[in-house]
């Protein structure tokens, strides 16, 4: 377990690990490589909604609804286990400033200092790689021209202030 801090009271040495990005900019498939090189446990936003409310999320407002269901239920057992000292990759949407807030927010919990990974990608590249995914039809969600605009409209890029220590990866 955690280390001291030189009073006797417990350092947390769990990491925890955040992404942003736009839609289709790779967020899950940045989770799957952080918890390989890790040894991390990832937990997935687009894994759990649809298993909790299934086909019940067909608009904006259903999803953050049900997103802040999974958020209040949730972060104890975010916060418990960075506690014990384990790596957690959240694959939740880190996309706006409110929810990189509640993410900072599991962290000061837990008494650490959490990494953001930010995918830095133009709307062209994601937009072309969301055609590509909905084709295909692996991803739990299929969004549209529509629906990319406006998650997108709501996107904030991650600033320094915000508490984190920033990692920006940007497209080849």
């Amino acid at each position: 377990m955690g280390g001291t801090d030189g009073n006797g009271a417990g350092v947390s040495t769990g990491a925890l690990h955040l992404i942003t990005g736009k839609i289709a900019a790779g967020k899950s498939t940045l989770s799957a490589k952080l918890a390989a090189e890790t040894g991390g446990l990832v937990l997935a936003e687009d894994y759990w909604l649809p298993t909790l409310y299934p086909a019940q999320i067909t608009s904006l407002d259903d999803y953050r609804r049900d997103s802040g269901r999974l958020r209040t239920a949730i972060a104890p057992l975010i916060v418990d286990l960075l506690r014990r000292d384990l790596t957690i990759i959240l694959d939740f949407p880190a996309n706006t400033v409110a929810s990189r807030t509640w993410m900072r927010g599991l962290a000061d919990a837990a008494g650490i200092t959490a990494t953001l990974h930010f995918l830095d990608l133009p709307d062209d590249i994601c937009r072309a790689r969301l055609h590509a995914r909905n084709a295909a039809g692996t991803h739990a969600y299929q969004a549209s021209d529509a629906e990319f605009d406006q998650f997108t409209a709501h996107f904030a890029q991650p600033e320094g202030s915000e508490g984190f220590r920033i990692v920006r990866y940007a497209a080849d």
